[in-house]
């Protein structure tokens, strides 16, 4: 439950401490006295909008910081968004003059929709315009969705409604557009095939190049091989030279060893021949004129060069544009497939009407209920012999179902239900928005309950019977009642009267008369 809330420079609060306790609290005071002002903090703290028109004047940020008592309920949540579980739960909202707004739980910096999933759990809070909101009819269906606990699957049913729909636009987008799509289709497969018969794949157009080259260029590379070898190799050539030259050397190495050095140079150069040698015979070996092969090569690498000119890219990309021309192929194929969309249709449309019909099953059973209780709960409000309908009628399927709910009432026994609109006044608006409000927070989990004058327009005896239902939910629930309407102790009532009935003088004659009003004894 709600243990405190503290106000640090809020509207026109410069510091505040206000502790709750259990059970029924009232807030009573005229209008201007400061009861929204609790309210909007309260919003804020929970995660409601704000901006920095919230500040004092004068201040450069305002604060807001409420404590709870947590339900155990709250403990897998605080835990899974890594927040310690501790005995007070502490949320604090900060908002600055740049209208820079920070919240923490327990201390823990959080996001504002963190901040409003943990405050939902944990206040309820019902407006004072909350009668006005009866005469919606989407807000008629949501009160029926949230009151039986199938919200959830109304927003199945909603989701379910676009899949139908995108697949039936797609569907009818295939047939209005199915031949302009063949004639792009038979373009693809044209281009595709050409590459694929092209069948150039990552990594080829490199070799075919080199490949080309060598091909291209055979003759001068025998050429040239041959006459290097010839010169390593001949008589008096460059290996006969060295093998002299290393000879010449050894004879006279005894005879000064600083000759070593240049021995070992020159022998390294007389293997690194040898070496050479071997490798230019077998080079030689390897390269041959082949002018079939070349004129393969020329054609392959015209084609694939006339391919890219079409297309505009270099020839290396053609195996990159292959798979995009596959793909876009693959996706036309599938738009004009209309046998494939007519499935994906049905199947779009099958589902909508198992979650829709469940969600119509679900609603048939809640309205009966909800109507039931309102009706009988219209009864202690001063309007006896009144009736609550919930009407659910078949329409066409819609996002919002199968049906369509409407609110209807009868003010009194003896007259046909009829749509609130239009027969009824908003003092009975009032009453009914305030029977449900108490029947929807009897079902619900949160702990604590806020009604912020709901019980406008109404009063006498109808308003003592409100005190009396808001009472009775303060036993289940903490209940927070923000009202216009006074509620005093029996001394209280009388001075009140008094003061209504004589102005700011009053006399010993006044009270009496105020004593008889409410028929107590001297």
């Amino acid at each position: 439950m709600l243990r405190s809330l503290h106000l640090r420079d809020f509207v026109i609060v410069d510091q505040n401490q206000i502790e709750f306790g259990a059970g029924f609290t009232v807030f009573s005071g005229e209008t201007g006295a400061g009861k929204s002002i609790l309210i909007d903090a309260l919003s804020l703290v929970l995660g409601g909008r704000g901006d920095s028109s919230v500040i004092r004047q004068g201040a450069e940020r305002t604060e807001i910081i409420a404590t709870f008592t947590p339900p155990s309920s709250l403990n897998r949540w605080l835990t899974e968004h890594d927040i310690e579980v501790e005995d007070e739960l502490i949320l604090r909202r900060l908002i600055d003059l740049q209208g820079r707004s920070r919240a923490y739980i327990n201390g823990t910096p959080c996001s504002i929709a963190q901040l409003r999933e943990l405050g939902s759990q944990l206040i309820d809070i019902h407006g004072q315009h909350a009668h006005q909101s009866l005469l919606n009819p989407q807000s008629q269906y949501t009160i029926l969705d949230t009151q039986g606990q199938h919200l959830a699957l109304s927003q199945q049913v909603h989701k379910a409604w676009q899949q139908w729909q995108q697949a039936q636009q797609a569907y009818d987008r295939a047939q209005d557009s199915a031949q302009s799509h063949q004639q792009e289709l038979e373009l693809l497969d044209w281009q595709v095939q050409q590459l694929q018969d092209l069948n150039l794949q990552a990594g080829d157009w490199e070799q075919l190049s080199q490949e080309h080259q060598r091909l291209a260029h055979a003759q001068s590379l025998l050429d040239s091989a041959g006459q290097t070898l010839n010169l390593l190799e001949a008589d008096s050539g460059v290996l006969d030279q060295l093998n002299t030259a290393l000879h010449q050397l050894q004879s006279v190495l005894s005879h000064d060893p600083n000759l070593q050095n240049i021995y070992q140079t020159l022998e390294s150069a007389q293997i690194a021949c040898v070496e050479t040698v071997s490798d230019l015979n077998s080079y030689l070996s390897d390269v041959e004129l082949d002018p079939e092969r070349l004129e393969h090569i020329d054609q392959h690498m015209s084609a694939a060069f006339n391919l890219a000119r079409k297309h505009k890219c270099e020839p290396e990309e053609l195996p990159q544009l292959l798979d995009q021309l596959l793909n876009k192929q693959q996706q036309l194929q599938l738009s004009i497939d209309l046998d494939a969309l007519l499935v994906q249709l049905q199947s779009a449309q099958s589902h909508y009407q198992h979650v829709a019909s469940e969600l119509s099953q679900a609603r048939l059973q809640t309205s009966q209920q909800l109507s039931t209780q309102v009706s009988q709960a219209m009864q202690q409000l001063s309007m006896q012999g009144g009736q609550f309908v919930i009407a659910l009628t078949a329409c066409e399927p819609s996002a919002q179902g199968l049906e369509k709910v409407e609110f209807l009432v009868a003010g009194h026994q003896g007259v046909p239900p009829a749509p609130l609109a239009k027969v009824a006044s908003g003092g009975e608006l009032s009453r009914i928005s305030l029977a449900l409000s108490v029947i929807a927070s009897q079902a619900a989990r949160v702990p604590t309950l806020i009604f912020d004058e709901v019980d406008s327009g109404i009063g006498g005896a109808v308003a003592e019977v409100v005190g009396r239902l808001l009472h009775e939910l303060g036993q289940r629930h903490q209940v927070l009642c923000v009202t216009h309407l006074p509620h005093l102790k029996p001394a209280e009532r009388i001075e009140e009267i008094s003061r209504m009935l004589g102005g700011i003088e009053i006399t010993s004659t006044t009270r009496e008369h105020a004593k008889e009003i409410l028929g107590l004894n001297h």
